[in-house]
């Protein structure tokens, strides 16, 4: 991992456009070559694979779980984290006319497309796939959690409880003005679901991005433990960022005071 990101920084300045892949989790092992190449203002696209809980049997030794905290933290990073192939496709598009470090995570499991071959996307965007104006609560995911979040809007709905989703696919930077309107329709209620370690990541931006807002009561779904092997949907609904678990939160804000 260190040689290839060597590599990657050493075609970058020869005015190539390199693309870095291996598993996320391994990155870790590059990690002062990454920190050092944003230092010097290097060009690199990395492509993080086999993420969070989700990846199921391989155990936790390949979940990425500090992934989106640690490239957040880098000089001029950007941070995608893509939910369908089609939004895959257009974000590695974006990346190659980014500058800087620009980090994508890749999900493992297939899922079903969300978006069109047609949609657009941008550094700092986010997509609101459920919304009204009587909106009790907000929904916030990327890559599998999203998916998560729009199976418990489907579920809320069914009890009465309207929810906003919305797509944070750019995690750093974030959409601050799309955050801040859904605390405000609201009126603060936001959860946020990630799989990822509780420090750092995708909630970590979110609350980032609401501070100093008084009425934000963000309920924040991650991974808490050291998870184990098995089944993706087992290990999920284990970690607490299943479907029923954003259900859960969700109802409870809903009817707080």
């Amino acid at each position: 991992e260190q040689q290839l990101i060597a590599t990657a920084v050493g075609m970058s300045v020869r005015g190539y456009k390199p693309f870095a892949s291996t598993f996320a989790a391994f990155f870790s092992r590059a990690y002062d070559f990454i920190r050092m190449a944003g230092i010097s203002q290097a060009n690199l696209r990395l492509v993080g694979s086999h993420a969070g809980v989700e990846i199921g049997q391989d155990g936790p030794s390949q979940m990425a779980l500090e992934d989106l905290a640690s490239m957040r933290a880098i000089h001029s990073s950007t941070v995608f984290y893509p939910c369908d192939p089609n939004q895959a496709a257009k974000l590695t598009r974006i990346m190659a006319d980014t500058p800087g470090i620009v980090f994508m995570r890749t999900t493992r499991g297939a899922y079903p497309t969300l978006y069109g071959a047609g949609e657009t996307f941008k550094v700092g965007g986010s997509k609101v796939l459920r919304q009204s104006p009587k909106d009790k609560v907000a929904l916030i995911g990327a890559g599998v959690t999203l998916h998560g979040c729009l199976a418990a809007a489907d579920a809320l709905a069914a009890k009465k409880i309207p929810v906003r989703v919305i797509d944070l696919y750019s995690v750093k930077p974030v959409d601050v003005k799309t955050l801040r309107e859904a605390a405000r329709v609201t009126k603060g209620r936001l959860v946020v679901v990630e799989d990822h370690y509780p420090e750092g990541g995708l909630g970590a931006a979110v609350l980032e991005a609401l501070a100093g807002d008084p009425a934000a009561r963000v309920v924040h779904l991650a991974v808490k433990g050291l998870p184990e092997s098995g089944k993706p949907e087992e290990l999920m609904n284990a970690a607490g960022i299943s479907s029923r678990h954003i259900v859960a939160a969700a109802t409870r804000l809903a009817q707080a005071k």
